[in-house]
């Protein structure tokens, strides 16, 4: 896929970090036609420090309702990229029998870091800076929207 897809989706453990920082990243960077959303195998609420981190660059995920693959209403995104192992299988399974392309970018989970607020905040940059790095990756010729 050379370009940007029409519809995008992605997918983590919980629901609660890495993909709802990768919708809202994409989101500034892909064209306000795109539809993005994200879902989990097990969510949870959004973690804090994500919210954190987010807000330093200006998007707020305060809001964000994790929600697993089960209440999405059917699989008619163009991409899904899995940023966990087990959100990988639960994609493949997800997209099965549908026209979606799926990928596994391996991401770490920062909340798997210990240490003093500074040390987890800087786990949780580091996986931010990792998601921006992709989605410019991935999508180079997309200008940024903000």
């Amino acid at each position: 896929m050379s370009r940007a897809p029409r519809s995008l989706l992605f997918a983590c453990t919980r629901n609660a970090v890495r993909s709802p920082m990768a919708e809202a990243l994409a989101g500034r960077r892909l064209s306000p036609g795109t539809f993005i959303d994200s879902a989990g195998v097990e969510p949870s609420p959004v973690n804090p420090f994500a919210v954190a981190v987010m807000d330093e660059i200006g998007l707020d995920i305060r809001s964000h309702r994790a929600r697993t693959f089960d209440e999405l209403l059917d699989c008619s995104f163009e991409l899904v990229v899995a940023l966990s192992e087990d959100a990988f299988r639960a994609a493949k399974s997800f997209a099965a029998g549908s026209a979606a392309a799926v990928e596994y970018w391996d991401v770490p989970d920062p909340t798997l870091n210990e240490g003093s607020r500074e040390q987890r905040l800087a786990a949780f940059r580091s996986v931010r800076g990792h998601l921006e790095a992709r989605i410019r990756e991935r999508f180079p010729n997309m200008p940024r929207l903000g």
